[in-house]
């Protein structure tokens, strides 16, 4: 008598079964079957934002998909290595952790940019972070190169800060020791153009030459300027841009 072992009937995977359970599947497998190919590519194509279910744009792999739903995978999907991607936000001040802020809802339609993909948001370092209370421009890098750049304070950075009280007798000369250079925009506001600027310095600054930091705006790291980016808002480094 033949075994069980040995039966011509083979045993379905545990796959199966869990595919089988609810009449779904995952997305990377369904792909996989539709373009054909292999199912490490069905997870590119996906994590790529390529993949549509039922017209939205779905960049996990692990969804669960229907017979009944909708798959279509974008003419212009490739397999490509997704580039390192770099992103310049107005951070609002008061805020001390604003990598939350970099989503999709709050990409900027004022410059045209590259899709968002989840996927850009992983691995991410902040360059030349601010102080909490601080508001600006504030730089977050997949690019191990860009990243490199700050590493040795070369890069300058424009500071506008609100001050009060009465400068001291050769205050602003004694400001002016830093490694940049400090001035008077107006009766209540200096510019800070500085390299190598730690947490709390101009804080510490100001209050040794007899003011009080009110705010602090941050408009310009290198070249690069915020402009008109709305506070809350975020923009993709051009590749043509440099610090």
């Amino acid at each position: 008598m033949r075994s069980a072992r040995t039966s011509s009937v083979p045993s379905p995977c545990l796959e199966t079964f869990l595919d089988n359970d609810d009449n779904s599947i995952r997305l990377a497998k369904r792909v996989a079957e539709m373009r054909p190919c292999s199912r490490r590519e069905a997870e590119l194509y996906i994590e790529g934002g390529f993949v549509s279910v039922d017209g939205v744009i779905t960049e996990e792999p692990g969804a669960r998909v229907t017979p009944e739903q909708q798959i279509t995978v974008a003419d212009d999907a490739t397999l490509l290595e997704i580039v390192p991607v770099t992103m310049l936000l107005h951070k609002p001040a008061g805020d001390g952790q604003p990598q939350h802020l970099l989503k999709a809802e709050t990409q900027t339609r004022s410059v045209p940019g590259k899709r968002f993909l989840k996927r850009h948001v992983a691995n991410l370092t902040q360059v030349l972070p601010l102080d909490a209370k601080a508001s600006g421009l504030t730089v977050f890098t997949q690019d191990f190169r860009v990243a490199r750049k700050f590493s040795d304070d070369t890069v300058e950075q424009e500071i506008i800060v609100e001050v009060t009280g009465d400068i001291i007798e050769n205050g602003l000369q004694q400001l002016n020791q830093i490694n940049g250079k400090v001035s008077w925009q107006n009766e209540n506001r200096l510019r800070f153009a500085i390299k190598g600027l730690k947490l709390g310095l101009i804080d510490k600054l100001c209050k040794e030459v007899g003011l009080t930091v009110v705010s602090m705006k941050r408009i310009r790291i290198g070249r690069i300027a915020m402009a008109s980016l709305p506070a809350g808002e975020w923009r993709y480094l051009q590749d043509y841009e440099r610090f």
